[in-house]
């Protein structure tokens, strides 16, 4: 069994490496793992892991609020690499009883996390329970908050002792920039909202375009604490 000094080495040992290099060795030591996949960033590593894993393993959420453009995508992504990608859905009598209940907007009322739980972090955790590890295209320079997101890591929100998950970002050392310049080099397919001024791209009622000079995440949740841009997926181990 993996150990925490185990991640810490592996850690160490990848901090500088290239993300190619990252996905292939953790590929080899958790063979059972699978790619979150949403925006930019999770393309880019679509690209890298489909010329190292044959047929890797790809899923995404579907909140059921996404933009259609966002929906547009995931079926160009499948169609650009011939690949499978499962869609995870949220519980519909959870959904049901939070719509009864509240409405279809109370996020606007008293903040996102109830309705994030929900649509995102209940499929994931479900999802989570049959892998051994996933990829996630978090970037240090995403937000405050992820600014020491370590390359590998265990994830202490999805892990049970019966069940460790691993948590890896092979992006972390990558900019903005950095995606960019891959996904014109490799001509990667991307959602056509970010050409319309949208860089993190979330469920429709809760991204809208940042202005110049504002930060990828002032444009998710903005109606909230400015610092605080996290659903849920990546929350817990942020703060741990």
């Amino acid at each position: 069994m993996t150990t925490e000094k185990d991640i810490e080495e592996l850690n160490a040992r990848l901090s500088n490496s290239e993300p190619k290099d990252i996905i292939s060795q953790v590929s080899e030591l958790w063979p059972n793992l699978a790619i979150s996949f949403s925006g930019a960033e999770d393309v880019a590593l679509i690209e890298i892991a489909s010329k190292l894993i044959d047929k890797p393993a790809i899923f995404t959420l579907d909140t059921g609020r996404l933009h259609a453009q966002t929906y547009e995508f995931i079926e160009s992504v499948r169609r650009h690499y011939e690949l499978r990608i499962e869609t995870l859905h949220p519980d519909p009598r959870q959904l049901s009883q939070l719509i009864l209940n509240k409405g279809l907007f109370s996020f606007y009322e008293d903040g996102h996390e109830e309705c994030c739980s929900i649509r995102k972090v209940e499929p994931l955790r479900n999802k989570l329970a049959t892998v051994d590890a996933w990829i996630t295209g978090q970037r240090r320079d995403q937000s405050p908050t992820r600014v020491e997101v370590p390359i590998v890591q265990f994830d202490r929100s999805f892990s049970s002792p019966e069940h460790p998950v691993v948590k890896v970002n092979p992006l972390a050392n990558w900019s903005s920039k950095d995606v960019w310049n891959y996904i014109r080099m490799f001509d990667v397919p991307y959602n056509k909202l970010h050409d319309a001024g949208f860089i993190s791209i979330g469920c429709e009622p809760c991204t809208r375009a940042v202005g110049p000079n504002q930060h990828e995440r002032e444009g998710r949740w903005w109606w909230e604490e400015a610092t605080i841009k996290e659903c849920g997926l990546h929350r817990g181990n942020i703060e741990d």
